[in-house]
């Protein structure tokens, strides 16, 4: 990525904002540490004031004298300050030249400038001062220099001040460091989306850590890609194969036009090579229209015609409609409604799904055989389930059946679309139903359709 081009990215802008944010935060947080030192050092210093004005005030005079002297010469910084005056204002002991003007005697400890007098020199300070008023009439006044504190807590924000920076670069740096590991991530993304647009079905987007979010959303963007794989191709698959269905009827159509143009001599021929035409057209009418029905129930638009449906009175109804067409090829139909169960759903789409089963029993059971239509309770969902006595499904084609145009080779001389199964299938997965095809001589087949609930 070029400079100028990481220069405008947002990955920066962010880093920078969050440094800023993260360096406000530092310095708010290095004035309250700064000012919180300078506060109880100064509370600590005062009592310490307070402590020794009350030792010196016990003394005798004569006592005082030497303390305050003996005090003085242990205090070679020279933050130590006492004074001992007259009642007339004469300094008496100490290194406090003259008490300020503006000392309240007998108070708390206050702050105060003062001439500080003693071997070294004069010289002014700003200091923390106590005074008191003694029996015999003198004045006490004791202090500690505040540039003591001050000079500790400067120290201390001096070197909180100095780790801001380092700290305030390390943000920058891994904020820098995460972004442009995320951009070459976004980049690779988006070259491979590139390949994707182009055509290159094959192509998927790089993952790493299960745990990474980043790869987890690549993983769902990558099982949708290979579902969307899946689909094209099964719907390159489902185009060859409507050509392949719609060629032989339509070549069948044409040939009998052909033959009816030259051959027929008499009106009843001419009408033969017509209804034969017809017949070959409305088989490709009815595998178009077979389509357009799977595609309008896999696009879930009937949605809106769910509603609490009686499974018995609708087998009873495609058992109706069966009855006349299994006795007329020597096969007996029978109905199981031991309950009355209902399901939540479509009504006219699950009757559709039962007749293509019943119809599916009945096409491929030899004369003789037997149909049983049949509804159970099960673990919360009531059971349709249709049971033949024919040649039954393999299990190498449990799957392969559901396919759109699949017939196997049992089913070579029976008329037929194959796309009966594949259309129970579309009409139980609108409903987030169960299809079980049990394997194995005399086929079962079974739809487990959840309760439905009290109110829809």
């Amino acid at each position: 990525m070029q400079l100028s081009e990481f220069a405008r990215s947002t990955a920066l802008r962010r880093t920078l904002l969050v440094a800023w944010i993260f360096a406000a935060f530092v310095i708010a947080l290095l004035g309250f540490v700064y000012l919180k030192t300078r506060s109880d050092l100064t509370i600590r210093s005062d009592r310490l004031i307070a402590s020794q004005i009350r030792l010196f005030a016990q003394l005798s005079p004569e006592r005082r004298f030497d303390a305050i002297d003996e005090d003085l010469k242990q205090d070679p910084g020279r933050i130590r300050l006492a004074g001992l005056f007259g009642s007339d204002g004469r300094r008496i002991a100490g290194n406090l030249e003259r008490l300020p003007t503006d000392l309240k005697i007998d108070d708390e400890v206050q702050s105060a400038v003062v001439d500080r007098a003693d071997e070294s020199g004069r010289e002014k300070q700003a200091v923390r001062l106590i005074a008191r008023s003694l029996l015999n009439g003198d004045v006490l006044a004791i202090g500690r220099n505040v540039d003591e504190v001050g000079e500790i807590a400067r120290v201390m924000g001096r070197a909180l001040v100095l780790g801001l920076f380092p700290a305030v670069l390390l943000c920058v740096a891994v904020g820098l460091a995460l972004g442009a590991r995320a951009r070459r991530r976004i980049v690779e993304v988006n070259e491979r989306v590139q390949r994707i647009v182009a055509g290159n079905l094959r192509e998927r987007l790089p993952h790493r850590k299960a745990d990474d979010p980043f790869s987890k959303l690549a993983m769902i963007v990558n099982g949708m890609l290979d579902e969307m794989e899946t689909l094209i191709q099964s719907l390159a698959g489902v185009g060859n194969d409507i050509a392949h269905d719609l060629r032989t009827p339509l070549t069948r159509a044409r040939l009998m036009l052909e033959r009816g143009r030259t051959k027929a001599g008499t009106l009843e021929q001419l009408q033969f090579a017509a209804d034969r035409t017809i017949e070959a057209i409305d088989q490709s009418l009815a595998i178009v229209t077979a389509i357009l029905r799977l595609a309008e129930i896999e696009k879930g638009q009937r949605l809106a015609g769910f509603s609490k449906v009686a499974l018995a009175d609708l087998i009873r109804e495609v058992g109706d409609m069966y009855e006349p067409i299994a006795e007329d090829k020597g096969i007996a139909l029978l109905i199981h409604l031991p309950h009355e169960l209902t399901a939540y759903g479509d009504r006219d789409l699950l009757i559709e799904a039962v007749a293509n089963l019943v119809d599916n029993a009945v096409k491929f059971t030899p004369p003789g055989g037997k149909v049983e239509i049949g509804l159970i309770p099960g673990h919360g969902e009531g059971i349709v389930r249709v049971k033949d006595t024919g040649a039954g499904i393999s299990e190498h084609e449990r799957d392969a059946v559901l396919g759109r145009f699949y017939r196997s080779d049992k089913a070579a001389r029976t008329s037929g679309l194959g796309l009966g199964l594949n259309l129970v299938s579309a009409v139980v997965r609108l409903h987030g139903f169960r299809l079980t095809i049990v394997p194995g001589p005399g086929c079962v087949v079974e739809i487990g359709c959840p309760y439905a609930p009290t109110q829809s």
